[in-house]
């Protein structure tokens, strides 16, 4: 008996060795990955290869955007995007309130996870997701730098049924390059987040104008210069 229990603990033992050496092999697979795109644009994402619709998405650099473009994103999304550290962990705080008085547990997803989810993980609300996707932000900061996820996130987001990245989607809806983008029409494709399959910027309903406004009235609030540390 004492023999038999040995042979099991020890096959229990070589499984655990294995999976360790497996979740190891893994993380090391993921930040060599994660070193290579710091240079390099994602040929694809996970949210992409996932898309029902066929992917539209043409790569723009950072620097061949107006200031306002990536101003109005953050603008909308994710206005302490300069200050955090990947998580935001204010937000979260205030999304556990909104919680407890029985709102829907959303928001508190900073851009840098954003990036991360769209980047490598899969549509969904789970613990699981959320705790990957909490460590690949971390990850990101750590290998990347706030600049690099900023241009990333313009060129990998969703803007409508298979549209991603800012340049394909000012290419479909308004017929020119992302670098052409008015400061409107900038604020107006940051507006399709997160619903961007149900929303046009070309037809906003009352409730999107007047985000539109909202976002415009933040980019003149927090400046045409906010992004500078973070973009120089």
């Amino acid at each position: 008996m004492t023999e038999q229990k040995r042979g099991a603990f020890g096959w229990l033992g070589l499984l655990c060795w294995r999976a360790l050496q497996l979740a190891l092999l893994l993380l090391a697979l993921v930040l060599i990955l994660l070193l290579i795109l710091r240079f390099v644009p994602p040929p694809t994402t996970a949210f992409m290869l996932q898309s029902p619709y066929p992917v539209k998405q043409q790569w723009i650099n950072i620097a061949q955007l107006p200031p306002h473009v990536p101003l109005a994103l953050v603008a909308s999304e994710d206005q302490r995007f300069p200050q955090h550290f990947g998580v935001d962990i204010d937000e979260i705080r205030n999304a556990l309130e909104r919680f407890d008085d029985g709102g829907g547990l959303r928001g508190a997803s900073t851009i840098t996870q954003q990036t991360a989810k769209n980047l490598l993980l899969w549509p969904g609300r789970s613990l699981l997701r959320k705790g990957l996707e909490a460590a690949l932000a971390l990850s990101l900061e750590v290998l990347w730098g706030k600049k690099r996820i900023l241009e990333v996130y313009l060129n990998i987001a969703e803007f409508g049924p298979g549209i991603y990245g800012v340049e394909a989607a000012s290419q479909y809806y308004f017929g020119k390059s992302a670098s052409q983008l008015s400061r409107n029409q900038a604020a107006r494709l940051a507006v399709l987040l997160p619903s961007p399959r149900r929303r046009d910027p070309n037809q906003l309903t009352p409730y999107l104008q007047q985000r539109v406004s909202w976002v415009e009235q933040q980019m003149r609030q927090l400046g045409a210069g906010y992004l500078k540390p973070v973009l120089d």
